[in-house]
């Protein structure tokens, strides 16, 4: 059944329409966290370069969101994308009538009979439920939800402290939960505002339900830490912590007499892992400190190893370019729009995207497009 499950969610994958919302960035091809949390800056940081304006990112907590789907509406929603009308009959089959026990030691309760949500452990769980809410979308261009899978980002773009339409996105996103069964969990819910303005005012306070929305200086975003600085110290501290903790580790398996190689692989696959996840979203605006702390870590796997190691730099410049390349060639990316090509006298170059301030500057598609094309 495992291997079903996941045969059947790869063929729905194939058979989605290009239209499907370009801002859920999970089970799409060409698409990762990195794409999720790109995005997300480059709309807040694009808009601040702009006059007394500032950003308000709303990080929305589901309850249960995978158990509360409503399969009658799932198929609705399945057959307005256009998948057969067989294969929607067999996923409603799939998600009712589905028996469940507990069993503790040699004791099993009594059967209970689920029709709402999707099996535990499910490979089809995640892309059932990102189907579900593909509809959810922003209704006011100064807005937008960014999602993966469950997590579900409001971003409002504030000009001359103008809030109308984003408070008004927070309540139409409150009544498009009711509507599709799904609770928001306004305690787990987290506001935060980045105001680069030199005279700030008080900005009230978001509800929902009744319930006061806590603001936040600092969120952990799709696994990175994201502050209302839109610095890295955070981020970078947290990482190396985690990484030179797993150099313990790689000390005792030298220490057992592991081979070069084997220790290189450990290094690759546990500590490096950590140093470079995502990191083409958040390395271009590290400060130099925050480089040094990471590039330690580094050197300190080298001389464990007795290898030479790749530093974080050349890792980022390396898939900048990757991913530069990978979104040029995807017509269906949300950022493809960002890279221009210039006249055909100088062909295989992309317009430079003007930057007001060293934080667009230093941003992922910005760089990206420098160095694409640098290297043509």
């Amino acid at each position: 059944m495992k291997c079903f499950e996941r045969l059947v969610k790869d063929h729905i994958t194939s058979t989605l329409p290009d239209t499907l919302d370009p801002l859920q960035f999970a089970y799409r091809p060409n698409r990762s966290t990195d794409d999720a949390i790109s995005t997300t800056l480059h709309t807040a940081l694009t808009h601040l370069v702009k006059r007394n304006t500032y950003v308000r990112m709303l990080f929305i907590d589901y309850s249960s969101a995978f158990n509360t789907i409503v399969p009658s509406k799932l198929v609705i929603k399945l057959e307005t994308l256009g998948l057969d009308p067989a294969l929607c009959n067999w996923v409603l089959d799939f998600l009712t009538g589905r028996p469940q026990v507990v069993r503790v030691g040699n004791n099993i309760s009594s059967p209970l009979i689920l029709n709402t949500g999707a099996p535990q452990g499910c490979a089809l769980s995640p892309l059932l439920y990102s189907l579900f809410t593909h509809d959810c979308v922003a209704t006011h261009a100064s807005n937008s939800i960014i999602n993966f899978a469950d997590d579900t980002t409001v971003v409002g773009l504030i000009t001359n402290n103008d809030e109308t339409a984003y408070r008004e996105e927070v309540r139409a996103l409150g009544v498009w939960c009711q509507e599709n069964n799904l609770t928001l969990n306004v305690n787990k819910t987290k506001e935060m505002i980045v105001d680069f303005r030199k005279q700030q005012r008080e900005h009230p306070s978001i509800h929902i339900d009744g319930t006061v929305v806590e603001r936040v200086a600092s969120f952990k975003f799709l696994g990175i830490h994201i502050t209302d600085k839109l610095n890295w110290s955070t981020h970078t501290d947290s990482i190396v912590k985690k990484a030179q903790q797993r150099l313990f580790n790689l000390r005792r398996l030298k220490k057992f007499g592991l081979s070069p190689k084997a220790l290189t692989n450990f290094y690759r696959c546990t500590i490096e892992s950590i140093l470079a996840g995502c990191i083409t979203a958040w390395y271009g605006n590290c400060s130099s400190l925050n480089r040094k702390a990471l590039q330690r870590v580094v050197r300190s796997a080298q001389r464990i190893t007795g290898g030479k190691l790749p530093a974080l730099q050349d890792t980022y410049t390396t898939r900048c370019y990757r991913k530069a390349i990978k979104i040029i060639k995807d017509i269906n990316h949300p950022s493809h729009c960002l890279f221009t090509p210039l006249s055909s006298r100088r062909r295989g170059q992309y317009r430079c995207i003007k930057a007001g301030t060293e934080r667009l500057k230093n941003s992922f598609y910005l760089k990206a497009i420098r160095l694409f094309n640098s290297h043509h």
